[in-house]
């Protein structure tokens, strides 16, 4: 269960950022425990045509058909499921990433809200110093948003904005997605073959 990433998708833009992440986590056979709010849903099916239904099982059933997962590696939870690991301390994986992250969450998470349990899973995480990486998307951003960034790594998130570079030359939306996806599993100690690394063709 330490070895385990928790990948939470709440209702920023960039809902395909967390899916290409869940597939990447999958491909290194990395158990994933999964958690899409109600505004991340709808987010998917505006962004992306992906309904996703209500039900935990549902979801699961569809993104491993759909991102063809390995069914075993991937959990997915209710975000009222209190009595889910992930909102203990004793049992939670050590690795979280909210992915995009909305402005509502990254607020809640910064004032150790618990109202769901993707804000019980990164307040989790944070108290029992394992590594937050939260991925936010938003412009601009205000100063109360900034402010939250600063709080959430003074106590030890790390703020990985979806701000994706230009110099690999993209030639396409999925090259920017990995620029992101890359850093993330860098973060995580998590070996890819998503995108060159600066410096090695000769930048």
């Amino acid at each position: 269960m330490r070895d385990a990433v928790t990948v939470a998708i709440t209702g920023a833009s960039g809902i395909a950022y967390g899916l290409r992440l869940i597939k990447c986590l999958n491909a290194q056979e990395i158990q994933t425990h999964v958690l899409i709010s109600k505004a991340g849903r709808a987010v998917a099916e505006l962004e992306n045509n992906f309904r996703l239904p209500e039900q935990a099982d549902k979801i699961h059933a569809l993104l491993s058909q759909e991102l063809s997962l390995h069914p075993k590696l991937v959990r997915v939870y209710d975000s009222e499921d209190w009595n889910s690991p992930l909102a203990s301390g004793s049992s939670a994986p050590q690795r979280m990433v909210i992915c995009p992250c909305s402005m509502g969450t990254l607020a809640a998470v910064a004032g150790s809200h618990s109202n769901n349990l993707i804000e019980r899973g990164a307040d989790v995480v944070l108290k029992e110093r394992g590594q937050l990486i939260v991925v936010p998307r938003e412009a601009p951003l205000s100063s109360m948003h900034l402010e939250h960034m600063l709080n959430l790594s003074r106590a030890g998130a790390t703020i990985l904005p979806a701000s994706p570079a230009f110099y690999h030359h993209p030639s396409n939306i999925t090259e920017l997605l990995d620029y992101i996806v890359a850093r993330i599993l860098d973060h995580l100690g998590v070996e890819h073959d998503l995108s060159e690394r600066w410096g090695s063709t000769g930048t």
